[in-house]
């Protein structure tokens, strides 16, 4: 069967993108390789998307998706191991399953970097988080550690230091990697930093406790007393499908869109986390409405010429 739009990716850009694509007629499929909800599935508690005081993001998620199955049909469980196109046909293999479309939209998010100690997996949503946007709220008045020192690391203590919270910043070498202005904001705020400091393990049975760090500088190992961490060390995007069309990358490794999420191959689109930007399910709904209504455009009244 031949679609108008497929949509590879089922969280928030996924399922606005589909919701938009079918009130607007275009006859669309959602395929994701999960059970649906992408990273934001994984947040204890959202409190910052409109319309909810509070709500653990897997319960947003699944909203989301029941919204989106009103309105067309949702996949869940498919790994779209390739995508092709020939004569303004776009081929989407899926194991033994093959879909065809006129368009295609890249809603495949990023994954954040770890940093693969002990207690990291366990501990995620329990203290450890990768997302002091997402989560520092809930942190107000406590004791938190940031890991990186690179430009998102020290905008992340800075954060966190703005909502409340007694923000320690560590990194592993003794020289930071954020910009000047980044590293004189920090000082002016007063932040705790331990440089040369590498990571050994999270503490903690159900809740973070503290950090175990190896002091590089001494040899010494040394546990240190948090009640949170936030690892903020990169993140990556899920662009291999896309590239393997052709688009282009901004310098950041994210899919270069226009504004109307355009990417430079003609009928491939690209919205939420997967090109970059504030990275929140708002802004990645919003980009996924605005992708769908862009390929409706191009599949009803041609843009491309």
């Amino acid at each position: 069967m031949e679609y108008d739009l497929v949509i590879i990716g089922g969280a928030s850009a996924g399922f606005s993108a589909g919701i938009y694509a079918a009130r607007a007629g275009l006859n669309a499929i959602i395929l994701d390789e999960g059970m649906g909800g992408g990273q934001a599935a994984t947040s204890p508690w959202i409190e910052n998307y409109p319309g909810y005081e509070g709500i653990g993001g897997m319960d947003l998620m699944m909203k989301m998706k029941e919204h989106a199955e009103k309105n067309l049909p949702v996949e869940v469980g498919v790994h779209v191991e390739s995508v092709n196109q020939s004569d303004g046909v776009f081929t989407i293999n899926a194991g033994s399953r093959t879909f065809q479309s006129k368009s295609v939209i890249f809603a495949t998010g990023a994954k954040y970097k770890k940093i693969g100690v002990p207690g990291e997996e366990k501990l995620t949503g329990r203290g450890v988080s990768y997302c002091a946007t997402c989560d520092g709220a809930f942190f107000r008045g406590k004791n938190v550690a940031v890991i990186g020192g690179g430009n998102n690391g020290l905008t992340e203590a800075l954060h966190l230091k703005h909502v409340g919270a007694d923000v320690t910043l560590i990194h592993r070498r003794d020289v930071l990697r954020a910009e000047q202005v980044l590293q004189d904001q920090l000082v002016k705020e007063d932040i705790k930093m331990l440089l040369n400091q590498d990571t050994q393990e999270i503490l903690g049975d159900d809740m973070v406790t503290g950090i175990r760090m190896l002091n590089k500088t001494t040899g010494e190992v040394e546990d240190h007393e948090f009640q949170g961490v936030f690892i903020s060390v990169g993140e990556i995007p899920n662009t291999e499908l896309a590239v393997s069309l052709g688009a282009e990358l901004q310098d950041s490794g994210y899919i270069k869109v226009d504004t109307k999420l355009r990417t430079n191959v003609k009928m491939v689109y690209a919205a939420g986390d997967v090109t970059g930007g504030l990275r929140q399910v708002i802004t990645a709904a919003a980009e996924g409405a605005i992708a769908a209504m862009s390929a409706y455009d191009d599949v009803k009244r041609p843009y491309w010429v």
